[in-house]
């Protein structure tokens, strides 16, 4: 693979290249915020109905923030082995050749990256309706009926669309201009997402029940592994770092770097979060809120912790896809200077040095998806298809460690080949678990993968 980004390589366009201009610091910021969106403040209420026991929802966050770590130290080693854009996409060309690039690269257009995008995007809106509630959900603004039943748009879903479209104009400018925006936010939402467990020990000095016994579930183990689901969507994004690698300043040392603090410091954050709902309400108060947060909050300082928390929501998921624009589009632009994707988004505009019509295209596409389907669903489609590929990517530093000894390394994985095997394995078995127990879900992701062959066959085919 070949891109014009690498000084190592001959590029397959021309014209103006990309800017190193993310440091260190922004680098762990952008880790935070990729991740860090809308997941930690609706999903733990649904989790709390599926398996109702505070222990066993405090280790599966711990268990994700494990797993995202042993993923982390593993992609860090190939970050630095391939510093530049197109993050996964890049590793596994390099490991398993086009088509399975090209096939994650697909999957990740189609749905994975913009659908996350899509989901953080309805979590924005969701939260925004609590100022102005003519834009909620519960507003519809089309209905059109179709034979399966009727398709509707509500004023949400539009001002999730408009977030996205505003996000990618901002990045559209400048890479300097979206990482500042970023940045700032993802400082301002840090410093409110610390209020809550501070509250919460302060104000409700209540002990914690960690019994792990869970009544009323009739196959835990299975309710725990739907749980992860859930769980891995909250940590998902901790990968996107990659992608924007042909604009980090000193990528081979601040890729690992980030990564691994990034990581560590979003897993803090999530058990610290999940105490604090859990010390002001009990879990029965907890299952199936979904807005989750909101209540705590309320729990603690009454009607304005709502309002401080649906802020905090609103600036956190800005935040998250002012970073998420900056992975997917550059994840676009990789497949397209590889030859495998429309030509014209290898782009790189001319005065804002920036992948311009790779930001339009992905973000155009996102903000469709906002229009397709509710928030469970978009974060369930998201989930399946990425950790599938996960697997592979988790694999791919086995199979560069043997085919491709001679390339440098500038940071090798701490714990090989313990700590990818269990990426690997833990990735796999959450795979199997959400075969069986969301089979519908589960084949449209396969589905939506499988389309990707004859897109494949047809651009491999021009490029050759």
């Amino acid at each position: 693979m070949r891109q014009m980004d690498d000084p190592q390589s001959t590029s397959r366009v021309t014209g103006p290249a990309l800017v190193r201009a993310i440091g260190l610091r922004s680098a762990i910021l952008l880790v935070i915020t990729n991740v860090i969106g809308s997941a930690i403040f609706l999903t733990p209420g649904t989790m709390a109905a599926t398996l109702p026991s505070e222990t066993l929802l405090l280790v599966a966050w711990v268990a994700g923030g494990a797993i995202a770590l042993c993923g982390g130290l593993t992609y860090a080693e190939m970050g630095a082995m391939y510093p530049r854009s197109g993050g996964l996409y890049v590793f596994l060309e390099e490991a398993f050749g086009p088509l399975v690039a090209f096939l994650y690269g697909w999957a990740g257009l189609l749905i994975i990256l913009t659908g996350a995008t899509a989901a953080v995007a309805m979590g924005f809106a969701t939260y925004f309706a609590y100022f102005v509630p003519a834009l909620s959900t519960t507003r519809i603004i089309i209905a059109v009926p179709l034979p399966w039943g009727a398709w509707s748009i509500s004023a949400a879903q539009i001002v999730a669309a408009v977030s996205i479209l505003a996000l990618g104009a901002i990045n559209y400018v400048g890479v300097e201009s979206g990482n500042r925006l970023q940045a700032v936010l993802t400082i301002i939402k840090i410093a409110a997402i610390a209020v809550l467990p501070v509250l919460a020990i302060a104000l409700h000095p209540a002990t914690l029940s960690l019994s792990p016994i869970v009544a009323h579930v009739a196959h835990p183990a299975a309710a725990f592994g739907v749980v992860m689901i859930a769980v891995m969507w909250a940590y998902e994004g901790w990968y996107y770092l990659p992608f924007a690698a042909g604009e980090i300043a000193d990528a081979p040392r601040t890729v690992p770097r980030a990564l691994v603090l990034g990581i560590l410091a979003i897993a803090a954050i999530y058990l610290s979060v999940n105490v604090a709902y859990m010390l002001a309400l009990p879990i029965d108060e907890i299952r199936g809120v979904e807005r989750i947060a909101s209540k705590a909050m309320t729990a603690l300082i009454g009607n304005g912790g709502a309002r401080l928390v649906a802020a905090t929501v609103v600036v956190s998921t800005l935040a998250c896809n002012a970073a998420a624009v900056i992975a997917v589009s550059r994840a676009c632009y990789a497949m397209a200077a590889d030859g495998l994707f429309i030509r014209a988004a290898a782009s790189v505009h001319p005065r804002y040095r920036t992948p311009h019509i790779a930001i339009a295209l992905t973000c155009g596409w996102s903000a469709l998806l906002t229009l397709t389907g509710t928030y469970e669903q978009l974060y369930t489609w998201v989930t399946f298809a990425s950790v599938a590929f996960g697997v592979l990517g988790g694999l791919a530093i086995f199979k560069l460690r043997r085919s491709k000894p001679e390339v440098h390394r500038p940071y090798r994985t701490w714990g090989y080949p313990v700590v990818p095997a269990l990426f690997v394995i833990a990735l796999f078995a959450l795979v199997v678990n959400t075969f069986i127990e969301l089979p519908v879900e589960s084949l449209v992701g396969l589905a939506i993968i499988a389309l990707g062959l004859p897109a494949y066959w047809y651009w491999a085919g021009a490029r050759a």
